[in-house]
């Protein structure tokens, strides 16, 4: 659910940016925009698609889509990620400085909360930059995808060691 005080502040900033521009305020925009807020975590243009019909009754273009959420990460209420899988996008506002950490195998994504590193990013001073929020990805293996090698690897040992045993009593022969 999105809570109050992030979707109107989300809204002015559309709302300003469309009224200086001399933008039409088009429904497509806001209920695109609502969708979005609406999803909890990362989501594919297909899925955004989906849930516009779903859940709104709602159809757009695919040009449509992909316009509105690049005007969306120009105005930071969106963030892009290209992530091994594809390109997912998530809401932004109230979530600029996150982690991800990756799984190299299976391509897993799971946010991570990392109080330290962000802590240590506030306080770095940068040069003439002033900083507005990062997005940290680590990557690695995920636990699921580690048993499965570790599953694999006894197994071919095993399989092995059996291969041994079979040559040396031949040999023996």
């Amino acid at each position: 659910m999105v809570k109050i005080d992030v979707w109107q502040a989300v809204l002015r900033i559309l709302d300003s940016y469309l009224e200086v521009n001399n933008h039409r305020k088009t429904p497509e925009r806001y209920t695109i925009l609502k969708a979005i807020y609406k999803t909890e975590g990362h989501f594919t243009v297909e899925e955004l698609s989906d849930r516009l019909v779903k859940d709104y009754n709602f159809r757009v273009s695919r040009a449509t889509l992909y316009n509105t959420l690049n005007l969306f990460i120009q105005l930071r209420l969106v963030v892009r990620h290209r992530f091994q899988g594809g390109t997912v996008y998530e809401a932004s506002y109230d979530s600029m400085n996150h982690s991800h950490q990756i799984c190299t195998v299976c391509g897993k994504v799971t946010e991570v909360k990392t109080p330290k590193i962000a802590s240590t990013i506030v306080e770095t001073h940068l040069k003439r930059f002033r900083k507005e929020g990062f997005t940290l990805y680590i990557y690695g293996v995920c636990s699921t995808c580690q048993a499965k090698i570790t599953k694999q690897k006894n197994k071919e040992l095993k399989l092995k060691e059996k291969g041994l045993k079979k040559s040396k009593t031949t040999d023996k022969k």
